[in-house]
């Protein structure tokens, strides 16, 4: 993959909006649960996380990669969704260990109250998360599940 050629180029920003897109879904789920369900972050992340993968496929598959039509949509979901769960391998440790030292801090060294550094330390953990696993997807899916394009 050449990123400076102009269609690929393309792509990537397609591909990064599309991102953009699922992580204001991935943030906007992952805050509704834990603030009005009290759901954990972890399992609170993963279902948002869930709503943000199925969004990327449509809109991927439609609009990034258009011409990506060789493989049946159900074989190549199957390949987006195995790309993106080694990603969630990837995002529940972040979220898991990353987040208890975030609040930590936040309170401590921001002098915030333990309700605030909770809810400012789930979003900052969040978007590490969220700027790891992209990487991980952005290349993985490129070279694999949309590897029938020129």
């Amino acid at each position: 993959m050449i990123l400076n050629a102009d269609k690929e180029r393309i792509r990537f920003m397609k591909f990064a909006i599309v991102g953009a897109i699922g992580s204001v879904i991935d943030i906007g789920v992952m805050n509704l649960l834990t603030r009005l369900l009290d759901m954990r972050l972890v399992l609170a992340g993963s279902i948002s996380f869930t709503c943000a993968v199925i969004n990327n496929f449509i809109l991927n598959r439609y609009w990034t990669y258009p011409d990506s039509r060789s493989k049946p949509l159900i074989h190549q979901l199957g390949m987006f969704v195995l790309v993106n769960s080694i990603g969630i391998g990837i995002r529940i440790p972040i979220l898991h260990f990353v987040e208890p030292a975030m609040a930590g801090v936040f309170e401590s060294m921001a002098h915030l109250s333990h309700a605030a550094a909770e809810s400012l330390a789930k979003n900052a953990t969040l978007l590490i998360a969220i700027a790891v696993v992209m990487t991980w997807n952005f290349f993985i899916n490129r070279y694999w599940t949309y590897n029938d394009i020129e």
